[in-house]
């Protein structure tokens, strides 16, 4: 399998060390969820955990909960809730959300306040490193003792301060060296929770939280790291800075994966800007597999835009792929689905090309109802359906989502309630 490294710019080929996967993909900030870009997100990566499960490996995944940062501090003071409960009430909307989409949970789900000591042994190596400096309580990293920033967004240094600051960072910080340092700990605002640590109380930035997360549950060096475009400036460039000052580890991750933004009326759908699709609205009037099959119609690194007539042509689809499965055997020649698993294999080996692996799963069930129309054997066939559809998530006639997607999802829950 081929997948385009953000890092390096290019297509190359995905080759875990041994026979497991490591694979961290960034978490929700748990407060109106779940939008169609978390989900496109979560459907994408689940793609590429089920087809990498499929070709025999094991797979470690982490994704992780962003349940303390400036954002939900202030979308708790601004509807009145507790910080805390407003965090698990979303988190377990975002749960029901996924499993019903059938989407394989992580192994592992810390929230950021799971992991406080942690975050302070790492801020006290890149201290020690030389590459951070304490000021009135707070922490902050140095970004011109790491030369290297700014390789994986590809954003001149000069051109980085107006994204950073339209992305959570405070260029007027008068303890800063430079405006575009960002900060390791926060310390205590007058009303906001905080932990104790070795500089005052307060509590983690956001950007170490997550490769924090990342090196203790996956390791110094993972395969894949991901998230949403949106997020390779500031969050992963300083993820990638943190960790390899912190650990002296040669690269942080092997290959840097991120999905593109979805777009509403022409503006990209975020919570900001109001114009938020919801998934649970849309699984009200529409399948599962249907909304997979949408999601599944747009390649990962290509932007798109909501369209309620791409969603009715999926629902069309996806109620043909049940026809399909379900479909009476005859008992005469055999359908041979070899040509359409060659198709679907092709597509998701070149860079997870999701659109051309649907249409080759819509082909073999369009080929399928006009054999058994025939009275031709479609039972390897339909067995082989079922296989393919399960690489792209889909349930087809089954009333409930995977055993394993199930209980892994409500094992994770029972935290949040």
């Amino acid at each position: 399998m081929r997948l385009y490294d953000d890092l390096a710019q290019q297509t190359m080929t995905l080759a875990p060390q041994g026979h497991e996967m490591t694979l961290y993909v960034c978490g929700i900030t748990p407060y109106d969820t779940t939008h169609l870009g978390h989900a496109s997100t979560y459907v994408a990566f689940d793609v590429l955990v089920r087809y990498m499960e499929w070709q025999g490996y094991a797979v470690r995944y982490c994704q992780n909960v962003t349940d303390i940062d400036d954002d939900i501090l202030r979308k708790g003071r601004e509807v009145g809730e507790d910080w805390q409960k407003l965090g698990n009430r979303w988190t377990s909307y975002f749960i029901q959300d996924l499993t019903a989409l059938n989407v394989r949970p992580p192994d592992y789900y810390p929230r950021a306040t799971d992991v406080i000591e942690d975050i302070i042994g790492a801020v006290q190596k890149l201290l020690a490193a030389g590459v951070a400096y304490a000021g009135d309580g707070s922490v902050y990293f140095d970004v011109d003792r790491f030369p290297e920033y700014g390789a994986l967004s590809h954003i001149p240094r000069s051109e980085m301060l107006p994204v950073a600051n339209a992305r959570g960072n405070r260029p007027d910080d008068r303890y800063k060296r430079h405006p575009l340092d960002f900060v390791l700990w926060q310390a205590q605002a007058p009303g906001e929770p905080a932990w104790p640590s070795p500089w005052g109380p307060g509590r983690p930035g956001w950007h170490i939280e997550c490769s924090t997360m990342a090196e203790r549950f996956l390791g110094e060096t993972i395969d894949v790291h991901g998230g949403g475009a949106d997020l390779a400036f500031p969050h992963h460039e300083s993820e990638i800075a943190q960790a390899v000052c912190a650990t002296g580890a040669e690269r942080f991750a092997r290959f840097w994966m991120h999905t593109a933004m979805v777009r509403h009326d022409g503006e990209k759908m975020s919570k900001s800007l109001g114009n938020l699709v919801m998934v649970r609205d849309l699984l009200r009037e529409w399948s599962p597999d249907a909304l997979r099959l949408y999601l599944a119609s747009h390649h990962y690194r290509q932007e798109w835009s909501y369209s309620l007539s791409d969603l009715e042509e999926a629902g069309r689809l996806a109620a043909g792929l049940r026809a399909a499965a379900t479909a009476a055997s005859g008992r005469g020649a055999a359908l041979e689905p070899e040509p359409a698993w060659m198709m679907l294999r092709g597509a998701l080996d070149d860079d997870l090309n999701a659109p051309a692996a649907a249409g080759a799963l819509v082909r073999l069930g369009r080929e399928i109802v006009e054999a058994a129309s025939a009275g031709r054997d479609v039972r390897h066939a339909q067995q082989e359906l079922r296989v393919m559809a399960g690489l792209l998530g889909l349930r087809l006639d089954a009333g409930a989502p995977e055993e394993r997607v199930q209980k892994g999802w409500e094992k994770h829950l029972k935290r949040f309630e």
